[in-house]
């Protein structure tokens, strides 16, 4: 009993002072992150089913570390590096989120799950009511991935791993981590977390960039009523029959997420509310809940700082910013070729992020014109984002795998 310190006691406090200075700051610095995250979920400024308990669970991680056998420190939550079938089993028994993490993230079924829920929630008649304008806005919000990939190869990266960074750039979570599983494994880590935490931020950082890029007098160009309901259930439920069966035969190896994505689509054109419910109400918020919770839980200071991720990080935000600049690009471009009747600001609704870039176009169109409803346009562009980035990951993995 006379040996006995206080820090033996407090863990947490006794692994943060025996901590090299690096992990030492990092582990502060990452409680502080989860705290902002917290607040600016709270606030409404990120979204906050995903950025609330990403943020409680990167601080808690942080601050929850001890000493394991062996004098080697780590925590009861999750140890992503686990390898081996004994090794696994057992991280199994003592990690309460280690079942999660295994069975749901390391084969991408969570970015499955959050497909099909998205697919519930997705119109295509927004699509189908303008495919050449949506489509064009599409491919231009790409430039993000287009342009990072050669950047990230010329900074050092593996082809394979600047894949996997600038898929960033098509603003869909659940597409980065699916192709960072399938090429970048040992990067999965902290490529899905950087992408995360930076898709919650565009909400805060694209209305910036709208203003900066666009007049408040092209802003407030009114657009023709879009009448969805003139396509019928069955006409959209043969686009998803259709587009899911010719993407996955040019596309397998990201069949998966098509798969998902477009069974979504098909449930909703079905008619099947108890499905729809279950699909677009508990199987996306828990999931997505999960997700946030999880990713949280993988931003333990040992785990994330490391030399690669300042790379990641910059890497994240330019693709991100390109995208956006290529999208409005593609506005631009709509606008000249309509003659001055088209709204370029609908062109950052291309970065898919669905449906938050395209809620960004309809409330910088209030505050420019009250009146001005830009909502099914940017929602044709969103919709089509996905399916250009399931595309562009597709041809990824299937290149360089």
């Amino acid at each position: 009993m006379d040996n006995i310190h206080l820090l033996d006691i407090f863990q947490g406090l006794s692994t943060l002072a025996a901590a090299e200075p690096r992990i030492f700051w990092g582990r502060i610095g990452l409680i502080l992150l989860g705290f902002l995250l917290i607040y600016l979920g709270k606030k409404g400024v990120l979204e906050a089913l995903l950025m609330i308990p990403m943020g409680l669970g990167m601080a808690t991680v942080n601050a929850g570390v001890m000493f394991l056998d062996g004098g080697k420190t780590g925590t009861l939550f999750i140890d992503p590096l686990v390898t081996g079938t004994e090794a696994t089993m057992t991280m199994l028994q003592i990690d309460w989120l280690q079942p999660i993490y295994t069975f749901m993230f390391s084969n991408g079924l969570i970015a499955v799950l959050v497909f099909l829920g998205i697919g519930v929630l997705l119109d295509v008649g927004f699509v189908m009511a303008r495919p050449f304008q949506s489509m064009v806005i599409a491919i231009f919000a790409e430039l993000g991935t287009i342009v990072t990939f050669p950047v990230a190869v010329w900074l050092g990266m593996a082809p394979k791993e600047a894949a996997s960074v600038a898929l960033i750039g098509g603003a869909d979570g659940p597409m980065v981590l699916f192709a960072s599983l399938i090429l970048a494994k040992d990067l999965f880590v902290p490529i899905t977390v950087v992408g995360y935490l930076y898709l919650g931020l565009t909400y805060g950082g694209y209305p910036y960039l709208i203003k900066l890029l666009i007049p408040q007098r092209l802003r407030a160009i009114p657009m023709p009523v879009v009448d969805v309901k003139k396509i019928t259930s069955g006409q959209k439920m043969v686009f998803a029959v259709v587009a899911c069966t010719l993407l996955c035969l040019l596309f397998p190896v990201a069949a998966p997420l098509f798969l998902a994505l477009f069974l979504g689509v098909a449930v909703r054109e079905s008619g099947l509310i108890d499905f729809q419910r279950l699909l677009s109400g508990t199987v996306l918020y828990g999931a997505t809940f999960f997700l946030g919770l999880t990713l949280g839980i993988l931003c333990e200071a040992n785990t994330i700082l490391s030399p690669v991720v300042l790379k990641l990080l910059l890497l994240g935000i330019l693709a991100l910013t390109l995208s956006a600049i290529g999208g409005i690009i593609g506005g631009y471009v709509l606008y000249f070729w309509y003659r001055g009747k088209y709204n370029p600001m609908i062109g950052i609704a291309g970065v898919s992020c669905v449906p938050t870039t395209a809620k960004i176009v309809q409330k910088m169109a209030n505050q420019a014109a009250p009146g001005v409803m830009l909502m099914p346009y940017a929602l044709g562009a969103s919709i089509s984002g996905v399916i250009t980035s399931a595309i562009l990951t597709g041809i990824f993995v299937a290149v360089l795998r």
